[in-house]
């Protein structure tokens, strides 16, 4: 049985790129120990859950049902419901490293931490399989190897959450929801990303849509692989992403 760390925010996640990988690879005979900054257990956005004040584009951006679903039975998850504490965490554990994304303001506690991003240089330096997702691309990204003074991304080719998709989201709802969907209204993902690789030719956009994947529609998703390193864009590339991790895990 592989064992899989998800390091997680207390708040702010999103639900699909957590609930929909954890389902999947649990499914798989995968076990997924969770983490937080205070091993007390977390919560997703809300405002994904459950589509409050998505006004008229409520139906296009909260999570899909299947997704809360899943999340649903996260929550009675062991694991989930008695996660590690950050501090806690030794990668040499853990055979695999999975990074969830979220866009909510609290996960710049996640994205932030410099016990994570210690982590994920180990994992890579390591050579353990990584799998990151949206925002979790960042944590990534600002992970940086004392041994070159480098991204632990320079020099992998990777995708993360659209510029325009970052945007489209953004200003669908910025009257109402003001920045919640910029994280960093400074930077975008993309951007941000693009700065910590050896070339911004090695950020795969790959193609924008608005259709999310599901376990009988893996098309729809995207992913890029670079050796013991997957990313994927956002929720709609979830399934995808799961089970070509699942893959990856196993050659």
């Amino acid at each position: 049985m592989k064992k899989i760390l998800v390091p997680i925010p207390s708040y702010g996640f999103d639900p699909t790129e957590v609930a929909i990988p954890w389902k999947i690879l649990t499914r798989d005979h995968c076990e997924l120990l969770f983490a937080t900054p205070t091993g007390t257990q977390a919560s997703a956005d809300e405002i994904m859950l459950t589509g409050k004040r998505l006004g008229i584009w409520r139906n296009i951006l909260k999570a899909r049902k299947d997704a809360v679903d899943a999340y649903r039975e996260l929550e009675q998850y062991d694991n989930f419901r008695n996660p590690l504490k950050y501090t806690q965490i030794r990668y040499s554990d853990h055979d695999a490293l999975l990074l969830p994304g979220g866009h909510d303001k609290g996960v710049k506690e996640y994205l932030e931490s410099e016990i994570l991003q210690r982590v994920v240089v180990d994992f890579f330096e390591s050579g353990k399989p990584v799998a990151a997702i949206c925002h979790g691309v960042l944590l990534a990204a600002r992970s940086t190897s004392p041994q070159t003074g480098k991204s632990v991304l320079y020099g992998y080719k990777t995708t993360a959450l659209l510029k325009k998709q970052e945007m489209l989201a953004y200003n669908m709802t910025r009257w109402w929801l003001h920045d919640y969907y910029l994280t960093y209204p400074g930077m975008t993902v993309e951007d941000e990303v693009k700065s910590a690789l050896s070339s911004p030719d090695n950020f795969i956009t790959a193609p924008t849509g608005a259709s999310r994947d599901s376990e009988n529609n893996l098309e729809r998703g995207f992913v890029a692989r670079d050796r013991n390193y997957l990313s994927a864009r956002w929720p709609g590339d979830a399934y995808r992403f799961s089970f070509e991790f699942s893959k990856m895990l196993m050659d």
